[in-house]
């Protein structure tokens, strides 16, 4: 079947509007949905100015997110004075920077250089300020937003408290982080889980959607996405062996992150780059202990 991709430019299937963030909405951007009418505005990080247009001719009257992660939060001071609505495995981080950097695992020993990092570019890039929901999202809820009906999804793994939102009449399914790309899933967080993020994209892709949107580059298929799944959950098992293949000898986690299994090479900014590849790999060295693939002795790793 074919996996025909949208245009990344900003267009309505019936009251869901797909509004496009810069640069195909590669991070630090992501797309945004607007349901019109209803004035709801899904994950705030797309294009600022179209946002704050938006804003400006009063249509937006509440803002929901997916999940807590900093690319989706972006904009989110444009629409302090509107009422937030997240799942409440997600909500905590919110409430401050120092709890948002802890759930990157930046508490730890040893990172303070790369929390220092963080809890700037909170404030200077991503115009982070403390909210707390007004509302909590539950799973399997059905909302009745007058023009449209959306069933609520709850689909961890990517966070805690990832969710999904099916609108129901003009079959459009926002995937949000479980975004398709050629990258493949994140996992990374203190609170991650691979084989959560396997299960809901597997969820997902039963549900009898027409549209499916994401919060990342292509972001839009206008048919099933067939093999494009299948790929995207490949990357999981691609990871995995890429680590299995290079531990022929024990290994420390900086052994590991030189080998930019994660991001392919070594990028900049560093403090960027490196918290990814030792939060992925560290998820991947934990289920192969989990399984007793893999023990950790002192620093290092080693197949049993």
């Amino acid at each position: 079947m074919s996996n025909r991709k949208q245009e990344c430019v900003e267009q309505a299937f019936g009251p869901v509007r797909f509004l496009p963030g810069p640069n195909r909405g590669k991070y630090p951007h992501c797309h945004s949905l607007f349901v019109e009418e209803a004035g709801v505005l899904i994950d705030p990080a797309s294009d600022r100015e179209r946002l704050k247009e938006l804003r400006d001719q009063g249509k937006v009257q509440a803002v929901w997110l997916t999940h807590w992660h900093e690319d989706h939060i972006a904009h989110l001071d444009l629409f302090d004075d509107l009422p937030l609505w997240i799942c409440e495995e997600d909500a905590l981080p919110l409430s401050s920077k120092d709890i948002f950097c802890d759930w990157y695992a930046l508490d730890q020993p040893g990172m303070e250089t790369v929390r220092a990092y963080w809890m700037d570019i909170l404030e200077s890039q991503f115009h982070f300020k403390p909210r707390k929901p007004h509302r909590l999202l539950v799973d399997g809820e059905t909302i009745n937003l007058g023009n449209v009906t959306v069933d609520v999804i709850h689909a961890p793994g990517h966070t805690p408290g990832h969710t999904c939102f099916y609108f129901r009449e003009p079959g459009v399914l926002l995937l949000g982080d479980y975004d398709l790309t050629p990258f493949g899933p994140w996992y990374g967080d203190v609170l991650s889980s691979i084989e959560q993020t396997e299960a809901s994209v597997k969820k997902l892709r039963q549900v009898p959607a027409r549209v499916w949107t994401a919060c990342h580059e292509t972001g839009l298929f206008t048919e099933q996405p067939g093999q494009v799944w299948d790929d995207y959950l490949q990357v999981i098992r691609t990871r995995e062996d890429k680590l299995l293949n290079f531990m022929t000898e024990p290994r420390t986690m900086e052994d590991v992150i030189g080998q930019h299994i994660v991001y392919l090479k070594a990028r900049e900014p560093k403090e960027f780059f490196e918290m990814g590849e030792r939060a992925i790999m560290g998820k991947h060295l934990e289920s192969l202990i989990a399984q007793g693939r893999a023990v950790k002795n002192g620093d290092y790793y080693e197949l049993t």
